[in-house]
């Protein structure tokens, strides 16, 4: 899997979020769910300037989300998500630098609704990617993080996060998509396939579901292999 220490997610879309019921651009409503869409639609955008300019957008209108109610969990999300993708169009060694603003965006919605899926999400990708860093760009991280924010990442909380994501939206693609991955990297090779198993079965709902599909189709082939 691509080094992606902020793959919120996720990248992605992790969380279903309610459509604006007005045309009030200035809405909390209207910028989480602008928010939503802009990362749904960058995130498989051939066009790099395209994708980049989608991101940045995404990123705007969650940062005036969390900025007009501060205390609900769809804006931080949406900003960490948002952050999260557009750090995917910089180098590893870039990306790193956005991992903290990511842990606690991710944090400040949990704290704000602890049984939010797509905050678990991005927390069980969080604590996978650093622990898929290599040594030098670990040491990076740590310097970037503090010791605190970077000692929590391990292999256990990546798990328990993405379980937890699952178990909460178990119709997700997405969520099954990043725990198959994680169970890869910890060697529970029939895990993983159960999960990419369940994908290939599993309706298309999420914007992006059909690319999640296909990556996970591949990533199983190369599991058999």
């Amino acid at each position: 899997m691509k080094f992606s220490i902020l793959a919120v997610a996720a990248i992605v879309g992790v969380s279903r979020v309610a459509s604006a019921q007005t045309t009030d651009t200035t809405s909390y409503a209207w910028l989480v769910k602008a928010a939503h869409d802009a990362v749904d639609r960058g995130e498989f955008d051939p066009n790099k300037d395209e994708r980049e300019a989608l991101f940045k957008r995404a990123e705007d209108y969650a940062r005036r989300a969390v900025a007009a109610n501060p205390n609900d969990a769809e804006g931080h999300f949406e900003l960490a998500r948002a952050i999260g993708r557009r750090a995917l169009t910089m180098g590893a060694r870039d990306r790193v630098k956005f991992a903290g603003v990511v842990h606690d965006e991710a944090m400040a919605a949990l704290k704000a609704n602890p049984k939010h899926a797509g905050a678990l999400h991005v927390m069980g990708v969080w604590n996978a990617e650093v622990m898929r860093l290599n040594g030098f760009t670990r040491m990076i991280a740590k310097n970037l993080l503090g010791g605190k924010t970077f000692g929590e990442a391990s292999w256990d909380n990546a798990q328990r996060y993405l379980e937890d994501a699952v178990a909460i939206e178990p119709n997700r693609i997405t969520h099954h998509l990043d725990l198959a991955a994680v169970y890869a990297d910890r060697d529970a090779k029939d895990k993983a396939i159960e999960q990419y198993e369940w994908i290939a079965r599993a309706p298309v709902v999420d914007a992006n579901d059909a690319h999640y599909k296909d990556e996970a189709a591949s990533r199983l082939r190369d599991l058999r292999r």
